[in-house]
């Protein structure tokens, strides 16, 4: 089953907000899931970590969680490494008890070095924070992203190269991977090559629970510059949602659009009519 969550709390939200209240709110609006964005810092009160878990399975809402943006397992400043891999350890940590199943992660910058040297850097430290998996994470995916610049870690046979070496799946953004290659990635011709990349490297069943982000996105030579709403951008977006069917992919795709909530629901509705259409 394929569900679409907001990026964060709904920007509808009646105040006070917050992500409890966020969640009871999407839920009112039919939405399936949510992307909690702890993109400055992980939260450590763990009642309310509690009261999400509650307030999600009561629902009966998929809960995933976009991790903090300080963040670069290639770092070769020690003190930034440990920083960034703790940052990474406490999103999966608090996103465990808050019941949810898969943390994305921005991962590295290249910083001058090649693509190996920044992927065995990544293996290492994806190593050292898996340690800790059983005993703090046992449940939750550490879900690193396709990346939007040619200045980051995270092509799509990066990210699937680690992720198969270690048994996770990526957060796969095929909007930033428009954007990093100037244009491309934007046809069903195009998904399904990236499907097939990640069914191939992942196993015949890894399709079914994916963690994907999706949105209009704006770009230039530098590659990715800001996400856009999907009608006022250059996405084939429907085109995308009728592969989707087609391969009949599960898990949850997180509308990354400005919009937030409308433009999640404008990717419901249309998945569900092409579903019924089909």
């Amino acid at each position: 089953m394929l569900l679409f969550a907001c990026p964060g709390v709904p920007r509808s939200t009646p105040a006070p907000g917050g992500t409890v209240e966020g969640l009871k709110h999407a839920h009112s609006l039919d939405i399936g899931a949510m992307e909690i964005e702890w993109v400055q810092s992980v939260p450590g009160n763990v009642e309310r970590m509690e009261a999400i878990r509650e307030t999600a399975a009561g629902l009966g809402m998929a809960l995933t969680v976009h991790a903090p943006y300080f963040v670069n397992l290639n770092a070769s400043d020690a003190v930034k490494l440990v920083a960034s891999k703790k940052r990474i350890l406490a999103a999966l940590t608090m996103g465990q008890i808050a019941g949810v199943r898969s943390v994305c992660v921005h991962a590295a910058f290249y910083q001058g070095s090649t693509s190996q040297k920044a992927t065995d850097n990544v293996r290492r430290a994806t190593e050292d924070i898996l340690k800790r998996k059983d005993r703090f994470f046992p449940d939750v995916n550490l879900a690193y992203e396709t990346m939007g610049k040619p200045t980051q870690w995270g092509t799509l046979d990066e990210v699937l190269a680690v992720s198969k070496e270690f048994g996770l799946y990526p957060c796969v953004d095929p909007a930033h991977m428009h954007a990093r290659s100037g244009g491309a990635w934007n046809t069903a011709e195009e998904w399904n090559a990236m499907l097939d990349a990640y069914e191939e490297a992942l196993g015949a069943q890894s399709l079914r629970s994916m963690h994907m982000h999706f949105s209009g996105i704006a770009y230039g030579p530098k590659g990715e510059k800001h996400h856009l709403p999907l009608r006022e951008s250059d996405a084939r977006w429907k085109d995308f949602l009728d592969v989707l069917k087609k391969r009949n992919v599960g898990g949850v795709l997180v509308c990354e659009s400005p919009l937030m909530e409308q433009d999640t629901v404008l990717l419901q509705s249309t998945f569900a009519a092409i579903v019924e259409n089909a």
